[in-house]
C-alpha cells in the first residue's frame, strides 16, 4: 500500500482526475457509502479512492470533504454585497472570515468600469437560524465593522448549485443541458430535536483519518443514535429535499502545494430580465454547463435591478468572458430581453460553511453582549 506522502496530490493528476470529476459535486443527496458511490462511478476502486481522497486533502489540493446541506431550506439565508470606506474593507474581510460564523462565501469584488454597485466592494453570504432576522444580523455585524451600507438579496429560487470545476474544465462556451434547469424553491423545513442531533453529525467536516468506509457509524454514535437509525433520519432529511450533495471541494482560490492554480478567475454574472419572467430566465441561464451557481435574486435600484445571478470560474479571463457571451447570445436567440448586465470579479476571497444552529446563533449573540431575543424577525 502507498504511502500519503509518496501518493500524487495534483487535482491534475489522472487518476485523482477522475476522482475529483465525481466527488466533487456528482454525489447527490445522501448515500449510505460515499467512497463505495465515489469508486462505482469514477470506476476507480474505493481503496484507491480512499488513499487519494486522504492525500489530496492532507496536501491541501482538497480544503474539506463534508456532507453539504440545502441550508436555503434550513435556514434565513442571503447574498449581501457591503460598502465600506476603502481604509476598512480588508479589516471588514477580515471579520466576516474569523469572527462571524455566520459569514459564508466572503469575496471582495470588482468591475472592469465603474458601473452600478461597483462601489458594494465586499459580498458575503449569510444564513441566520429559523427565526432569526437576516437584516438585524447584518445591521449587527455592519455596526461593529463599520460598513457604510448593505444590501441584502435572498435567494428565491436556485438553478443550478454544483462546483465541479474539474469536470469543467475545458468546457467549450456555450455548452449546456438539453432540458431547462430543475426550478428548487426555498421553503423552510422544520426539524425536530433529533434530526437536529443527526444533521449536525452529518456535516461535520471529515477529517483525513475519518475518510472510511465506516464514516457513518461513528458519526451515527456522535448523534446517540444506532446505525440504522442515523440512516432512517439521514434519508427522511434527504426527502425533505435539506441535504445537498456529499463533496470534497477543492482549493480553488488560493495556488496549491504543487504551485498549481485550479482556477483565477471567479466571476459573478448580473441580468435585469422583465419582472415576472425571472423563473423562466433562471431555468434557461441554469442550463449552462459552466455554471457552479445560479439564483433569482433582487439587487434592487442598487444594482440596475438585477434578477438572475450566477458564478462561473475559470483559469482565464477571456475564456470565462466568452462563456457569458454565449449565454448573452443564447438569451437574445430565444427572445429573453435583457435591460442590463455586468460582471462583478472576485479578488480576494475566503470560503467556509455557515453555522446554522440555533443554539450556536444563541451563544454568538451572548458573547457579543446582545440579547438573543432582540435579533428575532
Amino acid at each position: 500500500m502507498s504511502t500519503v506522502t509518496d501518493l500524487p496530490i495534483a487535482h491534475t493528476d489522472p487518476v485523482n482526475a477522475k476522482i475529483l470529476a465525481v466527488s466533487e459535486d456528482r454525489i447527490q443527496g445522501f448515500v449510505r457509502d460515499p467512497v463505495g458511490t465515489i469508486a462505482e462511478q469514477s470506476g476507480v476502486d474505493a481503496e484507491t479512492v480512499m488513499e487519494r481522497i486522504r492525500a489530496m486533502l492532507l496536501a491541501g489540493t482538497i480544503r474539506r470533504v463534508r456532507q453539504t446541506l440545502m441550508a436555503t431550506n434550513l435556514a434565513e439565508g442571503a447574498l449581501v454585497a457591503w460598502q465600506y470606506p476603502e481604509e476598512l474593507l480588508n479589516e471588514a474581510f477580515a471579520y466576516m472570515v474569523d469572527d462571524d460564523p455566520f459569514s459564508g462565501h466572503v469575496v471582495i469584488r470588482s468591475t472592469d468600469a465603474a458601473t452600478p454597485g461597483s462601489n458594494y466592494r465586499l459580498w458575503t453570504t449569510v444564513k441566520v437560524p429559523q427565526g432569526y432576522s437576516i437584516e438585524k444580523h447584518c445591521a449587527l455585524i455592519g455596526r461593529l465593522t463599520g460598513a457604510t451600507h448593505f444590501r441584502v438579496m435572498p435567494a428565491n429560487r436556485i438553478f443550478a448549485l454544483g462546483v465541479g470545476h474539474v469536470r469543467r474544465k475545458g468546457m467549450e462556451p456555450g455548452s449546456k443541458s438539453d432540458a431547462l434547469a430543475e426550478e428548487k424553491d426555498t421553503t423552510k423545513a422544520t426539524l425536530s430535536e433529533l434530526d437536529w442531533r443527526v444533521l449536525t453529525a452529518l456535516k461535520r467536516e471529515v477529517e483525513p483519518e475519518e475518510f472510511t468506509r465506516d464514516l457513518w457509524e461513528k458519526r451515527a454514535a456522535e448523534a446517540g443514535v444506532p446505525l440504522e437509525q442515523f440512516f432512517e433520519v439521514a434519508e427522511s432529511l434527504n426527502a425533505r429535499k435539506v441535504i445537498g450533495r456529499f463533496s470534497t471541494f477543492l482549493e480553488h482560490v488560493k495556488p496549491l502545494q504543487t504551485g498549481e492554480r485550479v482556477t483565477r478567475f471567479n466571476a459573478l454574472f448580473h441580468w435585469a430580465v422583465p419582472p415576472g419572467r425571472e423563473v423562466e430566465a433562471g431555468r434557461e441561464i441554469g442550463r449552462f454547463h459552466i455554471l457552479t451557481h445560479c439564483y433569482w435574486r433582487e439587487g434592487g435600484p442598487e444594482f440596475r435591478n438585477v434578477n438572475i445571478m450566477a458564478v462561473a470560474h475559470g483559469t482565464e479571463k477571456d475564456a470565462v468572458l466568452a462563456h457569458k457571451a454565449s449565454i448573452d447570445d443564447y438569451l437574445a436567440e430565444i427572445g429573453m430581453p435583457v435591460s442590463y448586465t455586468n460582471v462583478f470579479w472576485g479578488g480576494r476571497s475566503e470560503i467556509k460553511p455557515s453555522e446554522i444552529s440555533p443554539f450556536a446563533y444563541v451563544d454568538f449573540c451572548r458573547s457579543l453582549g446582545v440579547d438573543p431575543e432582540t435579533m428575532k424577525e
